[in-house]
């Protein structure tokens, strides 16, 4: 049997609680794991003065795979968040976050299917920013002045927008790629090019350039407000939504919202030498240690991490024993029962343990 060494961070609040459910239910399938613990977060800022540590990175980067409880950023140490620290150190350039109802969670919607790839790289979030009355934003604003017809008032701060080709192909290849072996049936490219026409309008031209080297996928277009729309009236007419990296963030969002929110929302970041999973939720430090919050976002990341593994049925069982853990209604934590006030809700590691009671019944 193949062993996978797989990075493991237990990150902060409720996140090593998580960490350890998801790590024994992913035991649980039979698959054979061996784990890198790397802590990051606080309890690494306390010790090395860096929420980030190098050796976290080189860990992932000698696994090439990792899965990541929440971690709280820690305020004024100069990072904007360790989570895009370390999509930026290791150029994790797609996030994925498929967004799926299951029977039994709370929601106003049924039988959403829908899988969002974000660009993560470029994009408003590249953290290229001038602030206001610095040297440097009067430079650039003197600059753009100069060739603009639209002159910037000099009491503005400053975010620059690059969207490139080559950012572009990658991330609606991954799209595409994802689609074919997903047997899904149709991506549409999410963006602003009817306003913002040479940055989104280069990701529209270049997407519908990549799209035809995939004439099995039906290819489609939405502009970004319109597709918020659609994504509350019709989200069934949708299948996979590629987009660049701010409407990625906001679209991913709303379709966890479709399916119940963040605490059933799994999400992975992938590049061509890695691959991190995660939890969509924050770290929830007033519950640390109460042994109560809703452990199936990381669990279903892990379900992501044996897909891109090729455990497709240790992933298969892992994902039916939670479906079926959270339509029984019975074992699960209080923010998915239908009164959150309800005395029979379970614990963290009691759902957990509920899940691969499931599994083992399954084999």
């Amino acid at each position: 049997m193949k062993t996978y060494r797989v990075t493991l961070i237990p990150g902060d609040g409720v996140g090593p609680e998580l960490a350890e459910v998801a790590k024994t239910c992913l035991e649980a399938t039979g698959v054979s794991f061996e784990w890198d613990v790397q802590t990051a977060g606080e309890e690494a800022m306390k010790k090395e003065g860096t929420p980030l540590p190098e050796r976290v990175l080189s860990s992932i980067r000698k696994n090439k795979v990792a899965i990541k409880a929440p971690i709280t950023t820690p305020i004024g140490t100069g990072f904007r968040s360790v989570n895009v620290a370390l999509r930026k150190e290791l150029d994790l350039y797609a996030c994925l976050r498929p967004c799926k109802t299951y029977a039994g969670v709370r929601s106003r919607y049924q039988n959403i299917d829908l899988v969002i790839v974000r660009e993560n790289t470029e994009d408003l979030y590249a953290g290229i920013e001038f602030q206001k009355g610095t040297p440097e934003a009067a430079e650039v604003m003197d600059f753009i002045n100069r060739y603009s017809s639209r002159k910037i008032s000099p009491d503005s701060g400053l975010s620059i927008k690059p969207i490139s080709v080559s950012g572009t192909e990658r991330i609606v290849r991954f799209a595409f790629e994802y689609a074919r072996q997903n047997k899904r049936k149709k991506v549409t490219a999410v963006h602003k090019a009817n306003i913002m026409k040479f940055t989104d309008g280069l990701f529209l031209e270049t997407a519908r350039a990549v799209a035809k080297q995939y004439p099995e996928i039906e290819f489609t277009d939405c502009i970004v407000d319109n597709m918020c729309m659609q994504l509350v009236q019709v989200p069934e007419k949708y299948d996979v939504l590629v987009l660049p990296n701010l409407y990625g963030d906001i679209i991913s969002d709303l379709c966890a919202g479709l399916v119940g929110g963040l605490g059933v929302a799994p999400g992975a970041n992938i590049g061509t030498n890695g691959a991190l999973f995660e939890a969509t939720h924050g770290s929830a430090p007033k519950y640390k240690g109460l042994n109560k919050v809703n452990p199936t976002a990381l669990i279903l990341s892990g379900v992501l991490m044996l897909r891109h593994l090729g455990e497709m049925k240790a992933a298969e069982a892992l994902e039916t024993a939670v479906a079926e853990v959270i339509r029984e209604g019975k074992d699960v934590t209080y923010d998915m029962k239908a009164n959150r006030e309800d005395p029979t809700a379970v614990g963290t590691r009691e759902m957990g343990q509920a899940i691969i009671e499931k599994i083992k019944r399954g084999k």
